[in-house]
């Protein structure tokens, strides 16, 4: 009678020439079709609506990337969902580097949010660079009668509960650094959010909602122009870019740190060669002057780190956020 180990051999002789064939199957397969990529328009999925600092960032990053793929980026805005609904389209979409989503820390948010979701963005999606990292700017409409961040604490202390903050939608980046921030400052506000930054800047600039965790992009321009006002930013330092307004750290709140973040993404199965090739491309647009420049201005620092750095990055900030979540009992509406 044969032995366990003597079938075991046996099988390993038979099965691992055909495995290792199929392996070298599959990579000469993965290496044909990064050598024809891009042999068409590639799709640049943005899950929020246009407008917001997703959207503008692709914006000024495809010019870039068109020169350097030879082939059309087209920009899809696809809303909805706490950017749920755009990436679950990414995750089904042929694993081919023609489909890439461009999204915000939402996503490292989402499966908190969502207990139900579809997919989750460890596994589902292959990351290809981290774009720029960025605080929020905690803005007022001008009729708001607060100055400083402790006016602001004590007006919603006095007003409780009624004082009215936008977000980009819940669950979003803005929602929760507005929520860690009621948590920490004792206070009490309502959450209205919209489907994207969009619709709720534009709904702060005509002052139906009052405050607002905004992105840089849309608040420097803005506040600039005096058509909002800055308390604070919500990172641990002063921004470059805005360097008179002050961190809410410093303004009142002790130990008050929140930032928002943009990478890019594949379908999970898309060969690492095309990936390379993204990321390849992708960074060198960031590195590029002009985009470095005009980003930079408006407090979001390019960065372009590649697919390893952006998958650590991802796992530690899915764990981070689902504490904040849990704390503050935040649930898609």
């Amino acid at each position: 009678m044969r032995t366990r180990r003597g079938v075991a051999r046996a099988w390993a002789a038979a099965v691992a020439p055909a495995f290792v064939a199929t392996l070298f199957v599959i990579a000469q397969v993965g290496n044909a079709l990064a050598q024809a990529f891009p042999a068409k328009p590639v799709r640049m999925i943005v899950p929020f609506a246009p407008g917001g600092p997703v959207d503008l960032i692709g914006r000024v990053v495809s010019p870039r990337l068109i020169e350097s793929l030879g082939q059309p980026v087209v920009i899809d805005n696809r809303a909805g969902g706490g950017s749920t609904i755009g990436t679950e389209l990414v995750v089904r979409a042929p694993a081919d580097g023609y489909t890439v989503l461009l999204t915000s820390s939402s996503i490292a948010i989402n499966p908190s949010i969502y207990p139900q979701l579809a997919f989750h963005p460890a596994k589902d999606l292959a990351p290809i660079t981290f774009v720029a990292a960025s605080p929020l700017m905690l803005v007022v409409h001008p009729s708001l009668p607060v100055r400083s961040v402790k006016e602001l604490v004590g007006l919603a202390r006095a007003r409780n509960g009624e004082l009215v903050y936008a977000s980009s939608g819940t669950g979003s980046a803005p929602h929760l650094a507005a929520e860690l921030f009621a948590s920490m400052a004792g206070v009490r506000m309502v959450h209205v959010p919209y489907k994207g930054a969009g619709p709720a800047t534009n709904d702060l600039l005509a002052g139906h909602v009052a405050i607002m965790f905004n992105n840089m992009l849309s608040a420097v321009p803005n506040v600039q122009a005096g058509k909002l006002r800055a308390l604070a930013v919500t990172s641990s330092q002063r921004s470059p870019a805005m360097g008179q307004v002050p961190t809410i750290a410093e303004a009142g709140v002790a130990g008050y740190e929140a930032t928002t973040w943009y990478a890019y993404f594949a379908p999970a199965a898309t060969p690492r060669a095309i990936i390379d090739r993204l990321h390849r491309d992708m960074a060198a647009a960031l590195k590029g002057r002009d985009i470095h420049e005009r980003l930079s201005a408006q407090g979001v620092d390019p960065v372009g780190t590649g697919p390893e750095e952006l998958a650590r990055h991802l796992d530690g900030e899915i764990r981070k956020w689902a504490k904040v979540v849990k704390a503050s009992g935040a649930r898609a509406e």
